[in-house]
């Protein structure tokens, strides 16, 4: 047996599949592409989570696409995190191209240009769905996990919604939050402190300035209503594909404390929402989340530990999380170590820490007769990436360098024309891009300061017209307090004296 013949063996035989799977390309024998040596990924696996990495130009947008394209095409609901703005071709089919031709005669599959049915989100003022949370939704612990508060911080706000509870008072937008923060350190401070405890004005000062943060960053239009419903995100269209979810982020990239507090609390949803599904024959949801160092280099180690769980837990409700980033060392081992599928682009060696951060890289990956993992890593070409996954046993599938097949889409955006036309025939639009803005804590606080002042003025009012009266009063006591001998002078008995003589004087 030839060493090719070898090669195929360890392809084919270890990326076989009983059930329905997706194609991902052909093994390549050094620079050989080996036609036919299809590497698989079972649909029961996906939900396992993946990674893909690799430094930029080296494709992994295209593989993030292709993969979203097969999942798709077998029915699978898709969100994706378009930070660059070039994932919004998928609703338009591939223009074709001769070496997209030659790519697919390589791997042995036809290339068919198509378009997918995609919706345009929104958490910004791009156009698109417009994706809300109220800050209800987020809860005391989520919320003082986003903020990065002290525990004496977190305590004050698990205070603020258990009053608001409480009292019936609506937490829907970043005004609300700001004027329960106002009213708890001013107007309402000892009703606070008589039913609750003490409250430092410092900490409700620091929770304030976390929250203006948010605002600066475009918290201001995530917060409020209406929520959007998860449930939106699992739709298949009349052709039996799954929707792809295509959420705009390219003007977010500067502000990553808006994104880590989206993915927080869309991930804290969809596992809140999502049943229990156990081993299934394909996901319910994937989410890819590219530049995923976004969500992670600004997080705390409470917010750390929160990712953590959600990923280990999420999959057992059918939910499989792809973070896309250069280097694998951008998302924590713990996280990492969660990740069933990796496909990993080239990285560059320039310097010292580069050299250091392949070796580490060339260590996630299963060891293989075939490869010198640290080299290759080195000479990828564009899209061509070494892949390793889950069969559907459990057990990671022998490394593969792949030539990856093309998108069956556009690879590059929309026109303003096309993303309108995406836009009109949106069944989400109506739905979400209204602005609500009903009475809640905001303009209930509002009226309760209002009433607050209005006894202070009362009272202020009433003591001030008792101090009046008690003025007015002992005025009068000293005006009757008269001298003795003026007030003999004056008397009638004096005068009918005064009078009794003028009169003998007169005679």
């Amino acid at each position: 047996m030839s060493k090719s013949e070898a090669f195929f063996k360890y392809i084919t035989e270890g990326y076989k599949s009983k059930g329905d799977f997706i194609t991902l390309g052909a093994g390549m024998l050094g620079e050989e592409t080996i036609t036919n040596a299809l590497v698989n990924i079972p649909l029961k696996t996906l939900n396992r989570h993946g990674l893909i990495a690799g430094a930029t130009g080296t494709g992994k947008t295209k593989t993030l696409q292709v993969l979203a394209e097969n999942m798709s095409d077998k029915g699978i609901p898709v969100l994706l995190m378009d930070v660059k703005g070039d994932l919004s071709g998928l609703a338009q089919p591939s223009p074709g191209h001769a070496k997209i031709d030659e790519r697919h005669e390589k791997i042995g599959i036809p290339f068919n240009a198509t378009k997918f049915p995609i919706e345009i989100l929104s958490i910004s003022e791009q156009n698109g769905v417009r994706l809300r949370a109220t800050v209800s939704e987020f809860g005391p612990v989520l919320l003082s996990r986003i903020l990065d508060l002290t525990d004496t911080q977190s305590g004050i706000v698990a205070i603020i919604f258990k009053y608001c509870d409480d009292n019936k008072l609506p937490l829907l937008d970043l005004k609300d939050f700001k004027k329960i923060l106002q009213f708890v350190t001013n107007e309402g401070k000892e009703e606070i402190q008589a039913e609750y405890g003490r409250i430092s004005t410092a900490s409700t000062g620091a929770i304030l300035r976390k929250i203006i943060e948010i605002e600066q960053q475009g918290g201001d239009l995530f917060f409020g209503e209406k929520s959007f419903e998860v449930d939106d995100l699992t739709r298949i269209d009349e052709n039996g594909r799954g929707l792809i979810s295509v959420l705009r982020l390219t003007d977010i990239q500067d502000k990553p404390k808006l994104f880590s507090t989206f993915m927080m609390q869309l991930l804290a949803e969809v596992y809140e929402s999502f049943p229990e599904q156990g081993d299934s024959d394909r996901p319910e949801l994937i989410i890819f989340i590219d530049e995923a160092h976004l969500v992670f280099e600004e997080a705390s180690k409470a917010l750390l530990n929160q990712i953590e769980s959600i990923v280990k837990l999420i999959r057992s409700k059918g939910i499989g999380l792809y973070f896309v980033t250069q280097n694998p060392k951008d998302v924590p081992e713990d996280v990492l170590a969660q990740l069933g599928m990796k496909i990993q682009h080239a990285l560059r060696a320039f310097t010292a820490k580069d050299r250091k951060a392949i070796k580490l890289a060339a260590e996630n990956y299963p060891d293989s007769d075939y490869y010198d993992t640290k080299k290759v890593l080195t000479q990828l070409g564009i899209g061509e990436a070494l892949v390793s996954v889950l069969n559907e046993k459990g057990i990671p599938t022998p490394l593969a360098r792949t030539m990856l097949r093309a998108p069956m889409s556009r690879m590059d955006v929309l026109t303003d024309k096309e993303i309108k036309q995406v836009l009109d025939n949106s069944r989400l639009i109506p739905k979400y891009n209204d602005t609500v803005d009903r009475e809640s804590a905001y303009e209930l606080l509002n009226e309760k300061i209002e009433k607050i002042n209005k006894e202070k003025t009362a009272e202020v009012l009433k003591e001030e017209r008792a101090k009046t009266s008690r003025r007015s009063s002992a005025t009068r006591s000293r005006s009757t307090r008269q001298n003795p001998i003026v007030k003999v002078l004056t008397s009638a008995t004096f005068i009918r004296s005064v009078f009794g003589i003028l009169k003998k004087v007169l005679k």
